[in-house]
């Protein structure tokens, strides 16, 4: 099969729009670091712990698990128990009276998370064809920017007018109205847009055991060396991006922008910004796959080759001129660009049976690498010295990257046959 359905449109705008609620959640201790910092007495490097390690030890570790359950369960029910959890959970960070309370609270919302994106993006590759995946995943991920941006956006209006707490309130409060639209989903079939899986659905129903799916993992990163190299390449990428949590305090404490007006054009700029880069960073990865092997990491090389110096301009310039907003523009869109290619890069090369593990075990990875990192090493040289500093350092990190790209593109190939022939083996 080589066509994409309305359907298949219409299930990734749903899931689309869960993706913008998941990071509406996880921006707020980003959108609220002054409010929280002065609240309840947190510094720099505590607000980098929370946006960062924090959520993330239990999101990642949880996600590897459940990516095994999404492989063996129905995927729209496992979404909706975890959008339950962490609506919950957010409600109850509205509660919280210091850093600890806050962070177990957190830590909780983090396990909730963690059913999503293993189980979205396996669905999504049931429903698109090889040749769109990127383009569909980087729509998926434009939920990033958009969450992120409209975060900033409802804090900057909500938090001044009612509180900070009441901001967690009020999105809990939405996530468990939408568990009822989750499970009017449909689970699509696993692999129904491979033609070489043109089975019956007998077999398909031979759901494998979690030991079984863990083998399987460790065959695919031995047969495919190109999947670590890619991982490698994209801890540099999610460093960066992730150390942009301190964005807001960097504006208000270092740039002299007071909350409102840094919360209300941070959301503009991000979700302008970022949401072009998604969509045009899933749709230049595909244009350049189709035209050349290893495209997608040829893509990420370019892209790390453009967008880090604008990013380090960006926290370099002074705020008052003009170039402080374009540099502010195109380092959200390249902050958002790599979603698409990273996660199609990886399904590329990745048996159709173990998707939703094999999503977990590439975000357990660089979450724990480069997103927890970015913003807690970040927040530690704002502590020091100034986040400035350590924000024009994040800035440059993707540069490493590129030479695992460039390996990972050389090989690519190879290791794409190899998961072909493990495809009907």
């Amino acid at each position: 099969m080589s066509q994409t359905s309305t359907r298949a449109y219409g299930l990734l705008a749903f899931l689309t729009l869960l993706n913008i609620f998941n990071f509406v959640d996880r921006q707020l201790i980003s959108s609220l670091g002054p409010l929280l910092i002065k609240d309840l007495g947190l510094n720099r490097a505590q607000i980098g712990l929370l946006s960062g390690y924090v959520f993330l030890i239990f999101y990642t570790l949880m996600g590897l698990g459940l990516g095994t359950v999404a492989d063996r369960t129905n995927r729209p029910r496992l979404i909706a128990v975890g959008l339950t959890l962490w609506s919950a959970l957010t409600a109850a960070s509205g509660l919280a009276q210091g850093f600890y309370s806050l962070a177990t609270a957190r830590m909780l919302v983090g396990v909730g998370e963690a059913t999503l994106s293993p189980a979205a993006l396996s669905m999504l590759y049931d429903v698109f064809p090889a040749i769109r995946r990127g383009f569909a995943t980087g729509v998926y991920y434009a939920g990033v920017p958009l969450g992120a941006g409209l975060s900033l956006v409802v804090s900057g209006w909500l938090a001044p007018r009612y509180g900070w707490r009441f901001s967690f309130f009020a999105l809990g409060l939405v996530g468990l109205v939408l568990v009822g639209l989750v499970l009017l989903l449909q689970d699509p079939r696993r692999g129904g847009m491979e033609v070489n899986l043109s089975e019956p659905k007998s077999k398909e129903s031979q759901k494998p055991t979690t030991g079984e799916i863990m083998r399987e993992l460790g065959k695919a990163l031995q047969t495919a060396p190109t999947l670590l190299l890619t991982i490698a390449g994209g801890v540099t990428l999610t460093f960066a991006a992730a150390a942009g949590n301190l964005l807001i305090t960097w504006l208000v404490e270092e740039r002299g922008f007071d909350f409102r007006r840094a919360a209300y054009t941070a959301g503009l700029i991000f979700a302008t910004g970022g949401l072009c880069g998604n969509i045009f960073g899933g749709w230049f990865a595909d244009w350049c796959q189709s035209r050349f092997s290893g495209g997608r990491l040829w893509s990420l090389v370019i892209q790390s080759l453009v967008f880090s110096p604008l990013g380090f301009a960006f926290f370099t310039v002074a705020p008052d001129s003009v170039f402080f907003y374009v540099a502010w523009f195109f380092t959200s869109f390249g902050g958002s660009c790599w979603y698409g290619p990273l996660y199609a890069i990886t399904q590329d090369l990745t048996p159709v049976k173990i998707r939703s593990t094999m999503i977990a075990f590439v975000t357990l990875t660089v979450s724990c690498l480069g997103t927890g990192a970015g913003p807690w090493v970040v927040g530690m040289i704002g502590d020091v010295k100034s986040l400035s500093l350590g924000l024009k350092i994040s800035a440059l990190v993707p540069l490493l990257g590129i030479i695992p790209f460039a390996l990972g593109a050389l090989r690519f190939e190879r290791d794409f046959q190899r998961t072909k022939g493990q495809l009907h083996s």
